[in-house]
């Protein structure tokens, strides 16, 4: 039986670029893109779900940018002061199931949730399952965002990994062979992050050696980030 390659863990304080422009859209995430897009959502709140890597924190960004949203971490809505962030129209929260099982999150986001609202404003929510499965105690709450419309992303497939890839590449005015991407691809970490991350460690150790982007170059990256990880 053939053993699969061993997935290349790539070093975690590369720069994550979530901007419109690196966001490749494939049919996977095309309705939660052009949600985001549009940002025409009944009663003015959006849950995103889909597993690690399908590009949801992605597409968080790319919205809070676009609405010069707020953003909070969930763990920080017990302390957080409301008002202000009410304030703001517009509010994104990533790993929005956290809040499930802290009574003081819980009930931040009730009370966010309504200042939001009485104010028409918007609120984009991000997990990996939808709210039904969060655990969420508190039954007002629960109520509320099993309301709100529900968009599901899919985990990237090879297609959309290619493509992200030579975009990236292509980005930055790199040019590789053909034979690299297929032989990244099941080698990689299964997300748009990991693809990131890949390109700009490539590339940098390309610059390093002032040699092109190989097959042999990559291998000795995915080498050295084994060695190392």
């Amino acid at each position: 039986m053939m053993r699969r390659p061993r997935q290349m863990p790539m070093p975690m304080d590369l720069p994550t670029d979530h901007s419109r422009a690196r966001f490749v859209t494939a049919p996977c995430n095309a309705q939660a893109m052009a949600l985001i897009e549009t940002a025409d959502w009944p009663a003015g709140k959006l849950v995103l779900t889909g597993p690690a890597g399908a590009g949801k924190t992605h597409l968080l960004h790319i919205w809070a940018d676009q609405r010069q949203a707020a953003r909070i971490a969930p763990e920080a809505l017990a302390q957080a002061d409301l008002e202000t962030l009410a304030k703001h129209g517009a509010v994104a929260i990533d790993a929005a199931a956290r809040v499930a099982g802290d009574a003081r999150a819980e009930t931040a986001l009730f009370h966010l949730h309504n200042m939001l609202a009485e104010r028409r404003g918007q609120l984009l929510l991000a997990a990996r399952t939808p709210v039904r499965d969060w655990g969420i105690a508190l039954p007002d709450l629960l109520s509320r965002l099993q309301a709100a419309p529900h968009v599901a992303l899919a985990a990237p497939d090879d297609t959309l990994l290619a493509g992200v890839l030579a975009k990236l590449f292509a980005d930055r005015q790199v040019a590789v062979s053909e034979n690299l991407i297929p032989f990244l691809l099941p080698r990689m970490e299964r997300s748009l992050d990991a693809a990131q991350r890949i390109v700009a460690a490539l590339d940098a150790e390309s610059l390093a050696r002032k040699a092109p982007i190989t097959r042999q170059l990559a291998a000795d990256v995915m080498q050295k980030s084994l060695d190392f990880g």
